[in-house]
């Protein structure tokens, strides 16, 4: 769940806003902001992971928020003018919306943001803890080992995931897809798809919609493509 805040000092913008907000299930609205000031004062009491930001405020303006804060939330500007568009991503926002802005459009924005956030909390994961090159897995009431470097793929099946290997046979073992995540290195796996994780070394093509990872043709999914792409250095299409 990532905590958002709104900021805008046109009601109307914020009652569209908080509706669209209300819609996406990964997110919680903590706080309506009618001007910077206000966004700064929570921004100093309040978990704020995401902010919808409007540029032209009375006042302070969203670009002069943005350029205060020593650490930002990811933001998401919302504006009815387009010319502010390259300045916008110099400060790193996740998207710049021009008004009035469709729901779909919207949506997009907000899957882009919460892609980076959950990519920024794996990294903090994967720095916070000693990196090994194994872990252990339950299978039928033993402890198995599982090498990093001989997984081809994981493979989702209900509340099991199946561990395709090299050189030896699959293993299943009662885990989700999140929590099997959590255990691989980042720079060495890749979610593909909701019911695949493959090895990056692995890959040997990929084509319209699959990718072959050792003979294997297994599924990508549109909601992964743009991550895959930027951890294998790749031009997007």
């Amino acid at each position: 769940m990532m905590h958002c805040i709104a900021v805008d000092d046109e009601k109307l913008a914020l009652d569209l806003l908080e509706d669209n907000i209300k819609q996406i299930p990964f997110l919680k609205l903590v706080k309506r902001c009618k001007n910077a000031m206000e966004a700064m004062d929570v921004l100093k009491r309040e978990r704020v992971d995401l902010m919808f930001l409007d540029i032209q405020m009375a006042g302070v303006t969203g670009f002069q928020l943005l350029k205060s804060l020593s650490v930002k939330p990811l933001t998401i500007m919302i504006t009815a003018y387009e010319n502010y568009a390259i300045e916008g991503f110099n400060l790193d926002v996740v998207d710049y919306l021009v008004k009035p802005v469709s729901f779909e459009r919207f949506l997009k924005a907000c899957n882009k943001a919460y892609d980076l956030y959950q990519l920024q909390h794996r990294q903090l994961f994967s720095n916070s803890i000693i990196q090994r090159d194994y872990f252990f897995v339950n299978v039928e009431y033993n402890q198995v080992r599982i090498n990093n470097d001989d997984i081809i793929f994981v493979e989702a099946m209900k509340d099991y995931i199946r561990i395709h290997l090299a050189n030896t046979k699959p293993v299943l073992t009662r885990m989700s897809m999140k929590a099997m995540e959590e255990k691989l290195p980042v720079h060495q796996f890749a979610r593909i798809h909701k019911s695949y994780i493959v090895s990056l070394p692995k890959i040997s093509a990929i084509k319209r919609g699959l990718v072959v990872v050792a003979q294997h043709e297994i599924p990508l999914s549109d909601n992964y493509k743009a991550n895959l792409e930027a951890l294998l250095g790749l031009q997007p299409e």
